[in-house]
């Protein structure tokens, strides 16, 4: 499965008083395109009795993004989920190509009715997967 991507500009309320992305934006960010990568490839009943929750991030900064710029995000899993949780790897990129920020942010998969942790299901799990050559 190709990586997920999704194009965000930087807006006025996402720039810190150094004029730049806030750090907590590329948070907001990353949850972002894990829900949008969530909605295109959960089943409507999964969306339905399902979510995940962040456990951990760990982000890596390696460049600044101002207003009015846009950077590619793409996400992907490159492991199958273990028991209840698996990692989510997300970069932005700029449009000269660069890495302006990456992470590893662990999910956790809950079940809507009981609130409890789920074993992340082989077949849900193996769509999320990127495949390697």
């Amino acid at each position: 499965m190709p990586r997920f991507t999704l194009s965000i500009t930087a807006g006025p309320d996402d720039i810190d008083i150094l004029g730049h992305v806030n750090n907590a934006v590329w948070v907001a960010w990353i949850q972002d395109i894990a829900g949008a990568h969530w909605m295109a490839l959960a089943t409507p009943e999964e969306q339905e009795t399902l979510i995940w929750v962040v456990t951990r991030h760990e982000i890596d900064y390696r460049g600044n993004v101002r207003e009015g710029e846009t950077v590619t995000a793409e996400t992907w899993v490159p492991e199958a989920p273990r028991g209840a949780r698996f990692n989510r790897h997300v970069r932005f990129l700029g449009p000269d190509g660069k890495v302006r920020v990456e992470a590893v942010t662990t999910w956790a998969l809950i079940d809507r009715a009981s609130g409890r942790l789920l074993r992340v299901p082989a077949e849900l799990g193996e769509r999320f997967v990127e495949a390697t050559a």
